[in-house]
C-alpha cells in the first residue's frame, strides 16, 4: 500500500514484564500485569505526550481471567478516549495479526496511535486455586470480569471429538512424527534434533530478564526422560512442551511516523512496521491433506516475503512460535535456514514461558529491541490452533518504499479435505501416530491416523495395550510407525489395532 510518509506505521515503545510470585500470598491480576507492561512501553518511547495521541487499544484475549472489555479498562487507567478497540478470540496468531491490523489502520488514517496488549497470570491463578482462594474474592476485577469461559469451538471439530484427538499434547506429536518420517529420521534422531534446538533456546533464555525459566539446559537434559522430565508423548518429554503457568504480559505502542516525529521520538527508537500476511488451514485437523507439512505456514510466509519483495536471506532476525519443536522446525524448513540455526529471539514457550495467546507479542517487543541495537529486518511468526492459523509480520529499521505492505486478512490454504470414514474394519496404513503417557511414565493411549485401502482416512484412539506396542517399536526398537500396515476396527473413534504380519 503506497502511502504518504506521515502515515507510515512505526513501533515507538515496547514493554514486557513478569511477576515472580508463586504463592497464594504473592499473586497478581492479569490486568495489573498488563498495565505494568503498558507503562513500560510508554516509558520506552522516551518522550512525553504520546499518551494524549492514543486513540486505539487492541487486546489479545486473556485466558487466565476473563474481561468483558479489557481495552476500556486500560484506557480508563490511562485517562484516554478511544476511537477504536477490540479484544481478540484465543489463538497464538492473534498478537501478530492485531499488530498487522493496527499497521493498516494507521496507514489508512483511521488510527493515530495504538496499543496492542496481552498478558496472562496463570501462575497466580494456579497458586490461588491450590490454596482454595477465589481470585474474585481476593480483589480481582469482576465487574466486568471473572473466571475464563470457552466456546464449544475451542474443543475441536466433531471428528476430533469423536476420535478423542483434542489436546495439543496429542496433536502436535502427530505432525512431528510425520515430518521426521518424511525426512528419513529415526525417532532417536528426531528427538536429538529437537533437543539440540531447544538447548540453544534455553541458552538464550538464561540471559533474558523476563524469561520464566532462565536456566541453560543441555540436549541431554531436554531429551532424556527422568523423574523430573517425564514422558508426555513419544517424541516430546516434558521440557519440550509449552509452559503455560506463568505471569507475563507485553505491550507494543505503535503510531504514525508523523506523530512520532512531532512527539520528538528519536529516529533510532523507531522500528518500521512493514506489515505481514496470514493464512488458515482446515480447522478440522483430521481433514488435513498431510501431516508432514503446514500449508498455512507456507502461505503466510511466502505472501509476506513476496509482498515486501524480500527473501529469507534478507532476514536478520527470526522468531518462530515455539509451543512444541515441530513449529520452529517447520518454519526453519520453509525459510531454508541452515541446519543448527536457532529461529528465535524469545527462547520458546518451554524456557521463556508460554503466556498462551499473547506469547508472540513478547517476540515483537524483543525483535524491536534487537533491531534498535543492530538494524536490519526481522520476521515474527505466530501460530494458532493446531498449525491452523498462521500470521507473520516484518519489522525493520528502515521504511519500506511503499510504506505498508501488509494484509491482515488471512487466505484459505486448506485445500481439498480428506474424508474420514466411520465404522471402518479392515486393512490400513498409518499416516501418523503418537503415544501419550500417564504421570507414572507408562504408555496410556495411542492416537492413530491411517489411510484405508480405498483412500479414506480413519482416526481414533487405542488403549494401553496398543500404546505399549507402539512404545516398544518407537522407544525400544527406534523405528517409525509411519507407513506401517495395520488391521483395525473403528468403534465410534475407539480403535482395535494390530500390525499386519
Amino acid at each position: 500500500m503506497l502511502i504518504s510518509a506521515e502515515r507510515v506505521p512505526v513501533i515507538v515503545g515496547v514493554g514486557d514484564v513478569k511477576f515472580g510470585g508463586g504463592s497464594a500470598n504473592d499473586t497478581i491480576e492479569p490486568l495489573e500485569l498488563i498495565l505494568r507492561a503498558v507503562d513500560a512501553a510508554i516509558d520506552d518511547a522516551g518522550v512525553g505526550g504520546l499518551t494524549d495521541k492514543l486513540d486505539a487499544v487492541h487486546a489479545v484475549r486473556t485466558t487466565s481471567w476473563n474481561y468483558d472489555d479489557l481495552p476500556s479498562l486500560v484506557a480508563h487507567r490511562l485517562g484516554v478516549t478511544l476511537r477504536s478497540s477490540s479484544t481478540s478470540t484465543i489463538g497464538g496468531h492473534r498478537p501478530v495479526r492485531l499488530l498487522d491490523q493496527v499497521g493498516r489502520d494507521i496507514a489508512e488514517g483511521l488510527t493515530t496511535a495504538a496499543l496492542v496488549v496481552g498478558g496472562e497470570a496463570q501462575a497466580s491463578v494456579r497458586a490461588l486455586m491450590k490454596a482454595g482462594v477465589d481470585p474474585g474474592e481476593s480483589g480481582w476485577t469482576t465487574a466486568p470480569g471473572g473466571p475464563p469461559s470457552f466456546s464449544p469451538e475451542d474443543l475441536g471439530s466433531a471428528e476430533m471429538q469423536r476420535a478423542g484427538i483434542l489436546a495439543p499434547v496429542q496433536i502436535y506429536p502427530l505432525f512431528e512424527n510425520a515430518r521426521a518420517h518424511g525426512r528419513g529420521l529415526t525417532p532417536s534422531q528426531a528427538l536429538r534434533e529437537s533437543a539440540d534446538m531447544y538447548s540453544r533456546f534455553s541458552a538464550m533464555a538464561a540471559e533474558h530478564p523476563v524469561a520464566w525459566s532462565p536456566v541453560f539446559r543441555t540436549p541431554e537434559d531436554i531429551g532424556t526422560v527422568t523423574s523430573s522430565n517425564r514422558s508426555v508423548s513419544d517424541c516430546y518429554p516434558l521440557s519440550m512442551n509449552a509452559m503455560p503457568f506463568v505471569d507475563q504480559a507485553a505491550a507494543v505502542l505503535v503510531c504514525s511516523l508523523a506523530t512520532a516525529r512531532e512527539a520528538g521520538v528519536a529516529e533510532g527508537r523507531m522500528v518500521y512496521l512493514w506489515g505481514g500476511a496470514g493464512a488458515v488451514d482446515n480447522l478440522d485437523v483430521l481433514a488435513r491433506a498431510v501431516f508432514d507439512d503446514a500449508p498455512a505456514l507456507r502461505a503466510a510466509v511466502q505472501r509476506a516475503l513476496s509482498r515486501a519483495e524480500v527473501t529469507s536471506a534478507n532476514l536478520s532476525f527470526v522468531d518462530a512460535y515455539s509451543c512444541f519443536p515441530i513449529v520452529p522446525e517447520l518454519l526453519a524448513d520453509e525459510l531454508g535456514l541452515v541446519e543448527g540455526s536457532t529461529p528465535t529471539v524469545l527462547r520458546g514457550h518451554s524456557f521463556f514461558g508460554g503466556p498462551l495467546s499473547s506469547y508472540s507479542l513478547h517476540a515483537v517487543a524483543e525483535s524491536t529491541r534487537l533491531l534498535r541495537k543492530n538494524s536490519g529486518l526481522a520476521l515474527v511468526h505466530a501460530n494458532g490452533g493446531y498449525l491452523t492459523y498462521q500470521h507473520v509480520v516484518l519489522l525493520s529499521t528502515t521504511a519500506h518504499r511503499d510504506g505498508y505492505i501488509g494484509d491482515p486478512e488471512p487466505v484459505d490454504s486448506s485445500g481439498t479435505p480428506a474424508h474420514v470414514a466411520h465404522g471402518y474394519s479392515g486393512r490400513a496404513t498409518i499416516e501418523t501416530a503418537t503415544v501419550t503417557y500417564d504421570r507414572g511414565g507408562l504408555p496410556e493411549q495411542a492416537f492413530v491416523v491411517a489411510a484405508t485401502v480405498d483412500g479414506a482416512r480413519v482416526a481414533g484412539r487405542a488403549g494401553r495395550e496398543f500404546a505399549a506396542t507402539l512404545h516398544d517399536l518407537v522407544s525400544g526398537r527406534n523405528e517409525s510407525v509411519v507407513g506401517r500396515r495395520i488391521d483395525l476396527v473403528d468403534n465410534e473413534g475407539t480403535l482395535a489395532v494390530e500390525f499386519c504380519r
